[in-house]
């Protein structure tokens, strides 16, 4: 990060993920997500048309996905209508999440019964990477949109970084793994 003051996003996609969105839109229209805390289908990011998941007032916005953008782009403006993903996710999950930026990426298999993707014959993954001690200080100076300050019209600001990369590895290296040693 360039500048030590700037919040990092909360969340990154992979071009895949924003790939499997943008055709997923095309379909069903303006999209939603929702980090599941678990219960039917574990811990997975679960994909809706926009509404369809009722967001609670002590959910917290992750971030929203622009689909405009491609790998490397930051964004200029917040995206709206079509081109904005919400990516939401329980306040008690958060509370346990907050310390990392989620990777949202996309695998072969079967997703949820309950989010768009499943009969793609792929399903969205979450994956995360811890933030630096800097970041979490600079995060722990910016208060989250909730559920309840959504509906009173709050709306975060652009990320500062770019939102989609290329593989999951780029934005969350394995250590030993492919492009660990490089910066």
């Amino acid at each position: 990060m360039a500048d030590p003051m700037t919040v990092p996003g909360r969340i990154v996609a992979t071009a895949a993920a924003m790939d499997l969105l943008r055709r997923l839109g095309v379909v069903h229209g303006p999209l939603m997500m929702h980090q599941s805390g678990g219960c039917c289908d574990g811990s997975a990011p679960m994909c809706y048309p926009a509404g369809e998941f009722i967001v609670g007032d002590r959910d917290v916005l992750v971030g929203l996905l622009d689909l405009r953008l491609g790998v490397g782009e930051v964004p200029s403006s917040v995206p709206d209508g079509d081109d904005a993903v919400p990516v939401w996710i329980s306040g008690t999950q958060f509370a346990a999440w907050q310390h990392t930026q989620l990777v949202l990426d996309v695998v072969p298999g079967r997703g949820s019964g309950f989010s768009l993707e499943t009969p793609e014959g792929v399903r969205f993954l979450s994956r995360a990477r811890a933030f630096t001690p800097e970041e979490n200080s600079a995060l722990a100076e910016a208060e989250p949109v909730t559920g309840q300050s959504w509906e009173e019209g709050r709306r975060p600001e652009p990320p500062a970084e770019p939102q989609v990369v290329a593989e999951a590895v780029d934005a969350c290296p394995v250590p030993g793994g492919p492009r660990a040693d490089q910066s």
